[in-house]
């Protein structure tokens, strides 16, 4: 099969495609049909040397530019991102299953403003001026050097230029490695950065599962990794990289709270529910799963809810009225459907959903329990798929610690009319992300992650030049130095 913008090579290095077939061989797999639609190998280990060793040569240059010199690429970068959005969107649909609706709007184009954010910041990374007397300090912001960046299937395009934005602003070369489940996406951005100006080597893709990650982190030249994935895997790289004295960012995994009162819109919190828990067929890592809902108004919720979701065009992802996809691959289809089997024999009730769909492709029916208690296992541990959990609650302050009695912390959100309630319950939430009458916003501009076990650091603003640039502190003397001997 052939689509738009199809790439040439399993990997991006130095300014051009690379192949080296003795890579064991990963098969492209598109969600809506089952079918094999391209295959790219795993790097060698010469292909992670040539990857490391071009990155670390481009970047010692690179970072002798100045800021405003490497913010006009970024954004020339964000300008062929959208100008060819169409195709780059065809090719997410590909690689993911994502509705081409969805990919159209949230993904080449969430890409694109991240690269003319970070690229009109970049002129702006300036050092202070510290008067001590007639002394003074000067600091500079520096770069780390070669970062890596290792993402996840969900979003192949935003999170390549969410890493990659503010590490190229910095004077950062990184090296990318994609899922291999969609391996396709941040091959064509390597490509678009490359034809913006960027010079070879600061942008390097390469293919491969856990042992290629593992190789990328373990190497000396390796300044930073920014990992989106799961918690165990977080927790492996996080000791990887503690090892070499890395900087590490990790975006992970989350079962986040969606508190709705009583007094709340309920069509507004139907919809936050929905984009909370079904949107990308429910594979958001900052999704709302865990829905309490005041005790008053859960049946009408349930019910308006019901209706919503009856109203889901699920289907063909390239048809512009499919809302609704498959799951990423037969593997998260049978998770999925594990967790489903847990609920029902852990008691929970089916409100809607629950089965596959008898067609080609892993497509699963958006899937609603209420009665669901806290213990159970769809209460507990991330499904990452379109589950949603509805649990009853009755006050405030039990409801706060109830959605505060987990492991995770990446994100939280509460519907309600009393503005002093919302102000005191996103206060009062241990989570990094939180929302009030809204879900799942990610704007540019505003940082974005976990505490607890749902990562360190942020992604996104201001906030991420922290995480990806060094600050030096230089004293300068202007008289004489006395010393006691």
């Amino acid at each position: 099969m052939t689509y738009p913008t199809q790439p040439t090579a399993s990997h991006f290095i130095d300014g051009a495609y690379v192949e080296d077939a003795a890579g064991t061989e990963i098969e492209v797999i598109y969600p809506a049909t089952g079918e094999v639609i391209g295959r790219v190998h795993a790097a060698t280990p010469e292909i992670v040397e040539r990857a490391i060793a071009s990155a670390h040569a481009a970047q010692t240059r690179w970072a002798t530019l100045s800021g405003s010199a490497r913010g006009r690429i970024l954004r020339r970068a964000a300008d062929l991102l959208r100008a060819r959005n169409h195709d780059l969107s065809v090719l997410e649909t590909y690689d993911t299953g994502k509705p081409y609706q969805e990919t159209s709007v949230a993904d080449a184009a969430s890409g694109a403003d991240a690269l003319d954010y970070f690229g009109g910041l970049a002129g702006t990374l300036t050092g202070q001026h510290i008067p001590l007397g007639e002394d003074w300090v000067y600091t500079r912001r520096e770069p780390l050097g070669v970062c890596v960046g290792i993402g996840a299937w969900n979003y192949p395009t935003q999170i390549a230029c969410w890493k990659a934005a503010p590490a190229l602003a910095c004077g950062n070369a990184m090296i990318f490695k994609p899922s291999e489940t969609t391996p396709l996406c941040a091959l064509k951005l390597a490509e678009i950065l490359h034809e913006a100006g960027l010079p070879a080597g600061l942008f390097n893709v390469v293919q491969g599962m856990g042992e290629v990650g593992a190789a990328l982190v373990g190497d000396a030249r390796v300044a930073k990794v920014s990992l989106t994935g799961s918690v165990p895997t977080g927790r492996r790289v996080y000791a990887a990289a503690a090892a070499g004295m890395k900087h590490v960012t990790l975006e992970l995994g989350g079962k986040s709270p969606l508190l709705i009162f009583d007094d709340a819109d309920l069509d507004n919190a139907v919809s936050g529910a929905i984009l909370g828990n079904f949107y990308s067929s429910g594979q958001v890592c900052s999704n709302g799963t865990r829905v309490f809902v005041q005790r008053g108004i859960k049946e009408r919720f349930l019910s308006r809810l019901t209706d919503r979701l009856g109203a889901a065009v699920i289907g063909d992802p390239l048809e512009p009225e499919t809302n609704f996809g498959p799951m990423v691959s037969a593997r998260q289809l049978q998770i999925v459907e594990d967790y489903i089997a847990a609920g029902i024999d852990e008691g929970a009730r089916l409100v809607t959903g629950g089965q596959r769909l008898n067609r080609n492709g892993f497509y699963l029916q958006p899937t609603v329990f209420a009665d669901v208690t806290d213990a159970m296992t769809i209460a507990r541990e991330e499904i990452f798929g379109p589950v949603m959990a509805v649990l009853d609650f009755d006050s405030e302050a039990e409801v706060m610690a109830r959605a505060n009695a987990t492991e995770f912390g990446l994100a939280a959100g509460v519907f309600t009319r009393d503005l002093a309630r919302a102000h005191r319950v996103a206060a009062g939430f241990e989570a990094g992300t939180c929302y009030i009458n809204s879900y799942n916003d990610a704007p540019v501009e505003a940082p974005f992650g976990g505490i607890k076990a749902s990562g360190l650091g942020r992604e996104n603003s201001a906030a991420a030049i922290e995480h990806y640039s060094q600050l030096k502190s230089v004293y300068v003397r202007m008289g004489d130095l006395e010393a006691p001997f």
